[in-house]
């Protein structure tokens, strides 16, 4: 499976990014693409160390049965539910953010850390969080038709 580490995936997802707008509106689900833009930039924050959330207790619970599932070689489902740590609400300045998340796709690509703590899955290893983001990227950008 490809990820962000990818150089011409990576240039994939970039590409997909820069077609959203103002205007982009979701196939399924409640987020804006403000909202979306901005949910994908925290999992790279989180991916990068920049933040820290805890462990949700179902996330002790089922967080590595999940994250077998997730794993596989299969798109994510429509509708999945969200640690609340990473729900958006209000608005903000697409273009901004677009740049702003390219930017963290970027730096993580390039990062080096053995992982992270996940609030939902558990500690991830740099290789899972990769994949994981790659297939969460690829997971919203479908949601708004690119």
């Amino acid at each position: 499976m490809l990820t962000i580490v990818d150089k011409q995936a990576r240039e994939d997802i970039i590409n997909r990014i820069q077609q959203l707008n103002e205007d982009s509106k979701p196939l399924w689900g409640k987020m804006t693409v403000y909202q979306m833009l901005k949910h994908c930039s925290q999992w790279e924050e989180l991916a990068l160390g920049k933040q820290v959330y805890k462990q949700v207790f179902l996330g002790k619970i089922f967080g590595k049965i999940a994250l077998r599932s997730i794993s596989k070689d299969k798109p994510l489902k429509r509708n999945m539910p969200t640690v609340p740590s990473f729900v958006i609400t209000g608005e903000g300045d697409v273009a901004l953010e677009k740049e702003n998340l390219i930017t963290l796709i970027e730096a993580h690509a390039q990062c080096s850390n053995d992982g992270f703590m996940h609030p939902f899955f558990c500690k991830l290893s740099a290789e899972q969080g990769f994949i994981i983001a790659s297939k969460h990227l690829d997971h919203h950008l479908k949601q708004f038709g690119v």
